[in-house]
C-alpha cells in the first residue's frame, strides 16, 4: 500500500522550541505518524531561539535562494535542515533575518507582540508553499498548525489553486488558543494580499471590526482540529466548519491518537 504524504507546518515545536503546549503537542506527532504508515516532511521557521550548533541545522542550497514577496517588497529565502532527535526524519527550517533573527518568537522582551507578526504569517506561507513546490512532492495532507499558518489555507485555494501538486491535498488546520490570531488587523489585511489577491477574498478573516486568523483559516480549510481545552468551541470562527469535518479537543492524552483516526476518517471519506 503506498504511504500518505503528510506535511506538517507549524509555528512552533519542541525541541526548537519550548516552554509552550502548541510546541509540546505539535513534537507529539511527528514520529508518531511516521510509525503508522505516513511519508512525512515538517517546515517551521527557523526562530533566533533555535540553537543552530546544538540542533547541527545546515542550509540547504538548492532549496534556497529564493525571494518571497511581502506588500510588494522583497525578502530572501533560506532553507536549513536538521534530523529531529530519535527519528529519520528532517525538519525544514524557513530562516529570513529580518523576519526570524531576534532571540524572541512571537513578543518582544517586554511582553508586546511583534509589529510585524502579520507580515511574518504572510512571509512564512508563502515561502511554505514556494518551499514545497521546489521539493516537488505532493502531500495528501497539509497540516497547518497555529495562527502562523493561518494564512496557508487560503493561499492554497486561491492564489495557488491552479498548482497540480496541490491539487489533491486536503488542508487541515489546527486551532490552538492564542490571543496573537486577532492582533495587528489594519496591518494584517495590509500584508496578506499576494498573487493579485483581493480585500474580497481576505473577508473571512474579518471578525466585526476586528481580525481572527482562526476564523479564516477555518473558512478556506477542508478540516479543523481544535488543538487545546482554551478555545471556546462555541466562537464564531468554528461556526464557518459547521459542514466540514472537526475534531473537538479529547485531552491531551490521546491527542496523537485521535489526529491519526481523524486522518483516516477523512481518506476514507475522500475514497466513499
Amino acid at each position: 500500500m503506498e504511504k500518505k504524504r503528510l506535511l506538517i507546518v507549524t509555528q512552533e515545536m519542541e525541541p526548537y522550541t519550548e516552554g509552550s503546549s502548541t510546541s509540546a503537542l505539535v513534537a507529539q506527532l511527528p514520529k508518531f505518524f511516521q510509525d503508522n504508515g505516513y511519508e512525512l516532511r515538517i517546515l517551521m521557521p527557523r526562530y533566533g531561539v533555535v540553537n543552530e550548533r546544538r540542533h547541527r541545522l545546515h542550509e540547504v542550497v538548492r532549496l534556497s535562494g529564493m525571494n518571497i514577496i511581502v506588500d510588494d517588497d522583497d525578502y530572501p529565502l533560506i532553507i536549513k535542515v536538521a534530523s529531529l532527535p530519535g527519528s529519520r526524519l528532517q525538519v525544514y527550517f524557513l530562516d529570513n533575518e529580518d523576519f526570524f533573527k531576534r532571540k524572541f518568537v512571537f513578543d518582544d522582551d517586554a511582553g508586546r507582540p511583534f509589529e510585524d507578526n502579520p507580515d511574518r504569517v504572510a512571509f512564512f506561507c508563502k515561502g511554505a508553499v514556494e518551499t514545497v513546490k521546489k521539493f516537488g512532492w505532493a502531500p495528501d495532507i497539509i497540516l497547518c498548525q497555529g495562527w502562523l499558518t493561518s494564512l496557508l489555507p487560503l493561499y492554497l485555494k486561491t492564489a495557488y489553486k491552479t498548482e497540480p501538486l496541490f491539487a489533491q491535498s486536503t488542508v487541515v488546520y489546527t486551532v490552538f488558543g492564542d490571543e496573537h490570531e486577532s492582533q495587528g488587523a489594519e496591518r494584517f489585511f495590509q500584508k496578506a494580499a499576494i498573487n493579485n489577491l483581493s480585500a474580497a477574498d481576505l473577508e473571512a478573516y474579518k471578525s466585526g471590526d476586528g481580525l481572527s486568523m482562526h476564523k479564516g483559516a477555518c473558512a478556506f480549510a477542508d478540516a479543523v482540529i481544535v488543538g487545546s481545552e482554551d478555545v471556546d468551541e462555541s466562537v464564531e470562527y468554528l461556526s464557518v466548519a459547521q459542514d466540514k469535518p472537526v475534531l473537538p479537543w479529547k485531552g491531551e492524552e490521546g491527542f496523537r491518537e485521535n489526529n491519526l483516526e481523524f486522518f483516516r476518517q477523512l481518506s476514507e471519506a475522500e475514497v466513499s
